[in-house]
């Protein structure tokens, strides 16, 4: 038996005669809704980015694990659809699109982002049996991990491709080169360096001289190489972006292919905001496509802290995802939706003075996430709204994929 089908999801065609056409003000608590029009401009923006830059991309679906959002990542041109993943069971259930694009005359390849481990062979194999060659990407950060590979190989007679994963000091996993975490911008640089230094080792003690992909990730610092077609306002920006520059040239000149990957960018959350990666009237409140559908229970009006007010809402933990952001105490922050009188706020989220969910009368309220990924998680499926003219009316439901 196929591992989906071991953890069976809701039926699309079911949800859509149930919510589809629906107002949000009719539909159960809590829920998690996206905008279509956010998303889609979310993800133009990337791939125009990445074009002008002439990087190659690779659209991470770990964030929302729906087809439907990945056909948005890596666009309908005829390039190639990269796709990088977190779990073997996203691979699994992205096989079937890339297997449409490939038909179609589009190269694919889904990486496999976490180190290998000899339990997943047998469904990796089964991964890149159908993909064919090419088509299977593995992240390894120790030699011991290479055994795994073999297995794969062995059992395909398909040769993986290979990544080696570098730790820029999240020490969660890669090997580790001397870095300092700054910037974004400062940052990404660091990040290319790092890479560079490995690609000169690898290279050298290479036999085959084929091009080496240095593949760069994590949304902020995607977001950062953004502002590299942005006019510079500042000496020390400027500075960075010279640096930033200077280094991706030596990438290329030493023989390299420059990748760039990132996941919750086409959702982006209060985390995504408070990086300031770029200037705000890019990254925006206007721009974040995720929000949690909540009910209000009950007002107490001196409740809170220095007798300020609170409510009670349909939404606690697990609902909104226990996630702090680093610019203000709350676990979520109240959308103006469905509030008369109020506009989306002015300034960042360190700066925002209006309801913040912080205790794990409009009905229904709407409410960024700290984290799109954390907070996604709890839900069988989004509903989603178009703000470009039904921003209150579900117009389509997408499954998310369940399980490991």
């Amino acid at each position: 038996m196929d591992s989906p089908s071991l953890f069976p999801c809701a039926s699309k065609e079911e949800l859509v005669k149930e919510y589809v056409g629906k107002s949000l003000h009719d539909v159960p608590c809590p829920a998690v809704v996206l905008d279509l029009s956010k998303l889609k401009r979310n993800c133009a923006s990337m791939l125009e980015a990445v074009d002008s830059l002439n990087c190659g991309w690779r659209a991470h679906i770990k964030t929302h694990k729906t087809t439907e959002l990945t056909s948005l990542q890596v666009g309908d041109g005829s390039g190639p659809a990269n796709i990088v993943v977190s779990t073997v069971i996203e691979a699994e259930n992205i096989v079937p699109l890339l297997l449409e694009y490939k038909n179609k005359g589009r190269a694919v390849n889904v990486l496999y982002s976490f180190p290998l481990t000899s339990g997943v062979v047998d469904r990796l194999s089964k991964v890149s049996t159908a993909l064919g060659p090419n088509g299977l990407s593995l992240m390894i950060d120790h030699p011991s991990q290479l055994r795994s590979v073999a297995a794969i190989h062995t059992k395909t007679n398909i040769p993986p491709l290979i990544f080696v994963k570098i730790d820029m000091g999240g020490h969660r996993a890669g090997v580790i080169p001397v870095a300092l975490q700054t910037a974004a911008l400062d940052y990404l640089r660091q990040e290319f360096e790092a890479l560079l230094v490995t690609s000169e080792e690898v290279h050298s003690a290479a036999a085959s001289k084929l091009p080496l992909v240095l593949s760069v990730g994590a949304t902020p610092t995607s977001s950062a190489i953004r502002n590299l077609l942005l006019p510079t306002t500042s000496v020390e920006s400027t500075n960075e972006i010279a640096a930033l520059k200077a280094t991706i040239g030596a990438i290329r000149d030493a023989g390299c292919e420059i990748e760039i990957h990132a996941g919750v960018y086409p959702m982006l959350d209060m985390q995504q905001l408070a990086t300031h990666a770029l200037p705000e009237d890019i990254l925006s409140w206007s721009s974040v496509a995720i929000t949690i559908l909540a009910e209000v229970a009950c007002l107490y009006p001196s409740r809170g802290e220095s007798g300020s007010p609170e409510a009670l809402i349909t939404a606690g933990s697990l609902a909104i995802g226990r996630e702090p952001c680093k610019a203000y105490p709350g676990w979520g922050i109240l959308s103006p939706w469905n509030r008369t009188s109020f506009a989306l706020p002015n300034t960042g989220p360190e700066g925002y003075s209006g309801w913040q969910i912080s205790r794990i009368s409009q009905e229904h309220v709407r409410i960024w996430p700290n984290h799109a990924c954390i907070a996604g998680a709890g839900y069988g499926w989004y509903l989603i709204v178009d703000g470009d003219g039904k921003e209150d009316e579900v117009v389509d439901v997408w499954v998310r994929w369940r399980g490991w």
